[in-house]
């Protein structure tokens, strides 16, 4: 969703409260799309600073659909986003991309809720999520989900650089 910031930056000192609809419908991360399981509007203070600034204030609490990273299992993950930007429009974009203020959720006199949302999501993303602390995850050989049931697979792990070794030691056990 688009905001016209022309008519905060109008009158000094001027203050808009908005409830802005959240419109993405899934977030990108690394290459795979997760969805949210809940999503609320966002809410947005602007205030006009004076001299060309404005400061963008606001937040929303949502839940994203992500996966185990052990067993692949489904988790809603609640995250509770809250950001405080001021933009200073004398400056160019280029001006304030090189000041390390990538304002790329600004166009022109325009704020992209969506697209400073999506920003803040990738910031807070978690590395790794565990459906609980113990997961055992899933078996190397048969992809059996160890937490819910168990499997006679093999589980010795053997150093494959030690394999000859291994083998000669087989075979005197045959003799």
């Amino acid at each position: 969703m688009l905001i016209s910031l022309s008519e905060i930056m109008t009158t000094k000192d001027k203050v808009a409260k908005i409830d802005a609809p959240l419109e993405l419908e899934s977030v990108e991360y690394q290459g795979t799309s997760y969805g949210f399981a809940h999503k609320e509007p966002v809410e947005l203070t602007i205030t006009n600073l004076g001299d060309k600034v404005v400061l963008i204030e606001g937040g929303t609490d949502i839940s994203l659909t992500l996966y185990c990273g052990r067993c692949l299992k489904e988790i809603v993950h609640p995250m509770e986003i809250r950001f405080q930007k001021e933009v200073d429009f004398k400056l160019s974009e280029e001006e304030r991309t090189e000041g390390l203020d990538e304002t790329n959720y600004i166009i022109g006199y325009n704020l992209d809720v969506d697209t400073l949302i999506y920003e803040e999501i990738l910031i807070d993303f978690p590395m790794k999520l565990l459906c609980r602390e113990d997961c055992k995850g899933l078996c190397e050989k048969c992809g059996i989900n160890l937490n819910e049931n168990t499997c006679d697979c093999d589980t010795q792990h053997y150093d494959p650089r030690m394999s000859v070794i291994r083998d000669i030691f087989n075979n005197f056990k045959e003799v």
